[in-house]
């Protein structure tokens, strides 16, 4: 930037730059500020403005002073490789979007499409911590909030090492009996464990659990109200400094994924269902809803990358949560498949903070009410068995065949369970009585079933969708059996074997009660 001008274009957003240019009249401060732009960042739109106020002061003059350069509707240039980045993608540090220059947080109405007029876009929000939603059932955490909280102390571990340091928050909703679980979560790794206990919140209920923990991730604020124009509050929590919380673990439970979307939609963020993988990093965005500006490369920092398989069912997809200028979308959030991650050892020594919420809860809230129930029996838990035989469509010529085949060679072994593809269970086949309770959901494997790590497992007819991957892939050992060479479960499998199940199956049995095997190795170039 050159020294005789007081107006650096690099300095601001074009709509910033507008402001500045409409109180600039020196027609040389204009003439530098338009080259600085041309040898910084080149933004078309920022050159453009710069060059109509220049024409406006000249109008005004009579023609008096010459523009510097009124070359102004040339292509903009390409600014690949550029480091300088655009304050209108949002602090490139936070992968927020930049606050409004009095640091206020503020509802800009504008910002309201006609599709999205439910939307109150925060700008110059304050986020930080790592929640999670801990599941309860029973009055004991479910495993996946277990792994949740490690998962979280795993990443927020690595996050204040590079960056200021931030918590873990664990959040606990339901009768008295959740208030012995605080010490829990915080053992498992949360820094701060905030509960909502009532009687009425035994069970999981749609409404005030979606009301109390957005209320918890509001801090107290009331939300602004787009039709009556009500700004809102500020937050009134005493034990946090923020607006909302800048990431958000919930888990893909039928009532994890209830919660989440309700909750994320409160909150005004989004939200990415299933996902098996989550890091922190940097992301170089191109995006112009992102970026501000055509053209313009902004890496984002701190942006939570949350991994999930995508609908063809053979590949993953990697979500981002990232602000657009106006309008800034926290928490990141995101559902846990459970059994994605291991939950760390507990620490019972461990020190953290226990905070009671409190909210008056509207009797309108509980205007459903549960008035019988039956407690089902504990179901089957494939978890923790050394062996694990499961069975898909490959069964189809035969069914009840194929699961008695199943569990002889299940029984064959001295500690194995029986589990399915979702093929079988969705597939409604036709099977005998003394086999049906074998065919029930309890038993699937993968994404939205059960997720084993057995030392060995044998996948006999099943293709290897990835959907059925998620759930057994971080088995010690795994056996395939197929008719099909090019099945997908090929390619992740230790040993593939090219056969019929119904043929294989009995030769396996045989082998393991005879202490032999009896099978021809063939090398592959695969």
């Amino acid at each position: 930037m050159a020294d005789d001008t007081d107006l650096d274009p690099s300095e601001y957003t074009v709509e910033q730059l507008e402001e500045k240019l409409a109180a600039a009249d020196d027609p040389a401060t204009l003439d530098a500020a338009l080259a600085a732009e041309r040898e910084e960042k080149d933004r078309k739109t920022a050159r453009e403005a710069i060059q109509a106020r220049i024409d406006e002061l000249e109008a005004e003059t009579g023609g008096d002073e010459t523009p510097a350069d009124t070359d102004h509707e040339e292509e903009y240039a390409d600014t690949e490789g550029t480091e300088s980045l655009d304050e209108a993608a949002g602090d490139a540090d936070q992968g927020e979007a930049a606050p409004d220059d009095d640091g206020d947080v503020s509802y800009e109405v504008e910002n309201r499409t006609r599709d999205k007029k439910h939307v109150r876009a925060l700008k110059g929000g304050d986020y930080r911590d790592m929640w999670v939603y801990c599941e309860t059932q029973g009055g004991e955490l479910l495993d996946v909030s277990k792994e949740m909280l490690g998962k979280a102390r795993e990443l927020m571990d690595t996050y204040n090492d590079e960056y200021e340091a931030e918590r873990v928050v664990g959040v606990l909703v339901g009768d008295e009996e959740i208030t012995d679980l605080a010490d829990e979560v915080i053992a498992y790794g949360a820094d701060v464990a905030i509960y909502h206990e009532d009687d009425r919140l035994e069970r999981f209920r749609h409404k005030p659990y979606t009301e109390i923990v957005a209320d918890m991730a509001r801090g107290g604020a009331e939300p602004p109200n787009w039709e009556t124009g009500d700004p809102g509050t500020e937050p009134t929590a005493e034990w946090r400094d923020y607006d909302k919380p800048r990431y958000f673990l919930f888990p893909a439970t039928n009532n994890g994924r209830d919660l989440s979307a309700q909750v994320q939609g409160e909150l005004d963020s989004g939200l990415a269902s299933d996902c098996s993988g989550l890091t922190i990093e940097e992301e170089l965005v191109s995006n112009p809803v992102k970026t501000g500006e055509p053209g313009e490369k902004v890496e984002f920092e701190r942006v939570l990358h949350m991994k999930r398989p995508d609908f063809s069912g053979f590949e993953y997809s990697t979500i981002l949560c990232l602000d657009n200028p106006g309008r800034e979308f926290h928490p990141q959030g995101c559902s846990v498949i459970p059994g994605s991650f291991d939950p760390i050892d507990p620490d019972d020594e461990r020190e953290g903070e226990v905070i009671e919420h409190d909210l008056d809860l509207a009797d309108d809230w509980f205007r459903v009410d549960v008035t019988e129930f039956d407690r089902l029996d504990e179901g089957v838990d494939l978890t923790g068995h050394e062996v694990v035989v499961a069975l898909g469509r490959g069964i189809g010529d035969d069914p009840t065949k194929g699961i008695e085949l199943g569990l002889d060679l299940v029984e064959a072994f001295d500690d194995a369970a029986l589990g399915l593809s979702r093929g079988v269970v969705t597939a409604s086949y036709d099977v005998d009585g003394h086999v049906a309770d074998y065919v029930a959901e309890e038993r699937q494997i993968g994404e939205t079933g059960q997720v084993v790590q057995p030392t060995l497992y044998v996948a006999a007819g099943i293709s290897g969708a990835v959907q059925h991957k998620v759930g057994m892939d971080e088995s010690d050992t795994i056996v395939a059996v197929n008719t099909d060479t090019d099945a997908r479960i090929r390619d992740f499998s230790d040993y593939f074997v090219e056969g019929d199940l119904f043929e294989v199956l009995p030769r396996l049995v045989e082998s393991i009660e005879s202490g032999e095997l009896k099978a021809k190795a063939e090398a592959s170039d695969d």
